[in-house]
């Protein structure tokens, strides 16, 4: 699985917040690990350096799975940890959804207790 981290203009950047969001978003999705072959990393400061409030740092994860179409999640938050976390849990989600509707239609259990073939 191939982590990509890009910023904007307004957000600082570097060898030390890839590290920290690579080691987040392996850690977080490594059950998911033999169908991601890369995920998408990006911060945007939305209000810019001059103007302050809270909210204001996006984080958009992009997940390309083999076979399917890319899944895009997003949070809004204070700092940039805050942001990562809140969409890594929404990606989490998401993959845990998708992929388990994929994998629970042959090969399941009924409700009657008989198996589904």
């Amino acid at each position: 699985m191939l982590v990509l981290v890009k910023t904007d203009n307004h957000v600082d950047g570097g060898a030390e917040l890839t590290a920290d969001v690579e080691s987040v978003v392996i850690d977080s999705l490594s059950r998911f690990k033999d169908r991601i072959t890369r995920i998408e990393v990006k911060f945007f400061d939305d209000n810019s350096r001059e103007k302050a409030g809270t909210d204001d740092i996006r984080c958009v994860m992009e997940a390309r799975l083999a076979g399917l179409d890319p899944m895009i999640v997003s949070h809004e938050a204070a700092n940039i940890p805050q942001a990562t976390d809140g969409a890594v849990d929404k990606l989490k989600k998401m993959l845990h959804r998708t992929l388990g509707k994929l994998g629970h239609r042959k090969g399941r259990t009924s409700f009657g207790g008989d198996q589904v073939i």
